[in-house]
Formats: structure tokens, sequence, C-alpha cells
């Protein structure tokens, strides 16, 4: 069953869900559309997100549930090794994978993320350091890139 919570923060409102006391899904909405299901484990996650947005946490403890192709896994898998306040392009994270050529279909698979912020997405910029293909815009790329390298 799946269960979901919402966090207002600086950067909009954050939609969590939970199936099986895993995150499956963290995104940012516009407005609360299912009910709020009471859980430990979205308040475990609601208080990492809080200590994250404050500077004060750099990792997350939670267990995430990836769901997608065996593709976009290994891609997120990548995204997940980015240190805290750091970035990668595009390309480094296809030659990891062994193709640079793979740069493209790496974009494509980072802007399906499942996991804003606990699978750091927003770490990863273009070739040439421009803040570019980020799912909820460059403005919310930017805030959260600045966040993590003023805590750094």
């Amino acid at each position: 069953m799946k269960k979901y919570h919402y966090l207002e923060t600086e950067i909009g409102l954050l939609e969590l869900e939970e199936t099986n006391t895993k995150l499956t899904k963290l995104s940012l909405v516009m407005k609360k559309t299912k009910p709020e299901t009471p859980s430990l484990f979205l308040e475990k996650a609601k208080i990492e997100l809080l200590e994250y947005f404050l500077g004060k946490r750099t990792t997350f403890d939670l267990e995430l549930e990836l769901i997608g192709t065996s593709f976009r896994k290994k891609v997120w898998e990548q995204l997940l090794e980015i240190p805290y306040g750091e970035t990668v392009s595009y390309s480094e994270i296809a030659k990891k994978l062994g193709n640079v050529k793979l740069t493209r279909a790496v974009g494509g698979a980072i802007h399906h993320n499942p996991l804003l912020i606990f699978i750091p997405c927003h770490r990863v910029i273009g070739k040439n350091g421009s803040l570019t293909g980020f799912a909820y815009g460059t403005m919310i790329k930017e805030k959260l890139l600045k966040l993590e390298q003023k805590q750094k």
C-alpha cells in the first residue's frame, strides 16, 4: 500500500511516496492531490529532508526503491555516488557507464529520476559547467546546488 506525505520547503511543496517501508518517489508538486497517510517511515523522511535544507545533513539513511529500467537504475546509482556539494557532467556519467555516446540517454534517465534530492540529479551539469536539463527548472537546480555549496 502506498502512503503519502507532503512537506513545504524553500523550493516548493514536496510529495513523498512510500511503498512497503521504502521511499519510492519524491517530487515537487503544485498542490496536495492525495490524502496524507501517517507513517513513521515518512516522518523520518521528512526529518531527513528538513535537516538537508537546514544544511545539517549531507547523506540520507532511508531505504530507497528504484523503479525503472535497468539502464535508468544504473544511471541513478551513478548519481548516488556524486558527493554532496559537488557536480559532474552528463558525459562523465556516460563515461563511467562505459560509453560517452550514451550522454543523451543519461540525460533522459536523469530526467525520469523519481527521487528528487535523494538521488541527486541536481548535481549533474553540462560539460561546459552550465545548469542544463533539470526537470523542475534550472532555478530549482541552482537553489539546491547553492544550498549544498554554502554548507560544504
